[in-house]
């Protein structure tokens, strides 16, 4: 195995003076389509595997919202356009003389997946669906039928990905918020808090902001007092959720656009910005971890929708992710772990080119103590490899 360990250089982010972290929420337009990709992706595995037994090759990595419009209002508006939601790829369309419902599969789960996340979006009239997913090319649906000939999944691309464990306090925070907000909890509760919800973190030095973009719900609305304070009932919530997580001085200001003297405020029909402020596409926004870390190191790929057993720019990057965490939650010596891999199309998934692991440990003269029991555990982690597509497909392991 081509593993080389070294040591991770440099002062940890959570020394830095400044750090900035993001997260786009569930209802965000970037969002939205990157789930939607995956919920197509996982319904055509299950379908594949179910029918045929082997998961075939498809790659529906590529989706856009087109946004609407809308005029929303107090008590309830409505949508005047809805948004369209093209969802674009590759894929196995027939296997041995079997059709494979693809269009069905990418227009019904999709209405599913919104009927299952949005109390204030209505599927059947709020959205317009197009299916624009074509057969692959015919080299790389050989090179995955090669997989299911010899049990050996070959790697579809030459890509990299790139993980690292743990999350710093304010990453956990910012993705701790979101996941708050946007639970069924304070969804049943606060029904007038949308599901588009960004959190944009900034600490500096040892003080913590938070700004909260939330997109409201007009009809759970009565008028601009009511607005105004519902927005403190949100920072609140979301002050309590993050002094659960830190000790450091806290601020959070929700919709800072906001102008209400002017009647100028973030209201919304359904919840999200969709239906008339913002566009959306797949690989924008949040990466494999679900957070966006300009001072972490960051792969570009847009992991939803693509494949979970060959495709590369997936698999790499949830699987060094869990590299990671599993190297500091089984060695108390390694403080902070970031793993780096890169494949090369056609090769077998679990042999990457080179497998590079970077450390912060206390004293860097015991690394070559530490080899065998990282090597051990990257090793563990490519040959699971061949069962990470299952985990993927339950939605145990995220991908945005």
């Amino acid at each position: 195995m081509n593993i080389l360990i070294n040591s991770l250089s440099g002062i940890p982010v959570s020394a830095n003076l400044v750090e900035m972290v993001e997260r786009k929420g569930l209802g965000h337009p970037d969002t939205i389509c990157d789930y939607l990709a995956e919920y197509l992706s996982r319904s055509l595995c299950r379908f594949y595997h179910d029918r045929f037994g082997v998961v075939l090759h498809h790659n529906v990595d590529k989706g856009l919202l087109f946004g609407g419009r809308s005029a929303p209002a107090f008590g309830g508006g409505e949508v005047l356009e809805p948004m369209d939601i093209f969802l674009v790829g590759r894929a196995t369309m027939s296997y041995g003389g079997i059709k494979v419902p693809v269009e069905e599969l990418a227009i019904e789960g999709t209405r599913q997946w919104f009927r299952k996340h949005f109390h204030a979006l209505d599927p059947e009239r709020h959205l317009k669906i197009h299916c624009l997913i074509r057969p692959g090319s015919q080299d790389l649906t050989e090179l995955f039928l090669r997989q299911a000939a010899t049990g050996i999944a070959l790697a579809n691309d030459t890509s990299c990905g790139v993980g690292y464990a743990p999350l710093s306090e304010l990453e956990t925070i910012v993705l701790e918020s979101e996941r708050y907000l946007n639970s069924p909890a304070i969804r049943q509760a606060h029904p007038a808090f949308g599901q588009d919800i960004k959190v944009m973190g900034l600490r500096s030095d040892s003080h913590i902001v938070l700004t909260v973009a939330c997109a409201f719900i007009d009809k759970y609305v009565q008028d601009m007092e009511d607005y105004l304070q519902q927005k403190k009932t949100l920072a609140r919530l979301v002050t309590e959720k993050a002094k659960e997580l830190t000790t450091q001085a806290l601020v959070v200001h929700v919709n800072t656009g906001d102008d209400p003297e002017a009647g100028s405020i973030y209201l919304t029909v359904t919840g999200t910005s969709g239906e008339a402020g913002d566009d959306g596409e797949v690989g924008r926004g949040n990466r494999p971890n679900g957070l966006i870390t300009p001072y972490r190191p960051m792969n570009m790929e847009a992991a939803a929708g693509k494949n979970p057993v060959t495709h590369v720019g997936k698999i790499y990057n949830v699987a060094a992710r869990l590299m990671a965490e599993q190297i500091v939650n089984n060695i108390p010596a390694v403080d902070e772990a970031y793993c780096f891999l890169v494949s090369r199309i056609g090769y077998p998934v679990q042999e990457p080119q080179r497998l590079e692991i970077k450390l912060r440990v206390a004293d860097e003269r015991i690394l070559p103590e530490l080899k065998r029991e990282v090597s051990s555990i990257a090793e563990n982690t490519l040959q699971e490899m061949n069962s990470l597509w299952q985990q993927v497909i339950k939605g145990t392991v995220p991908v945005c």
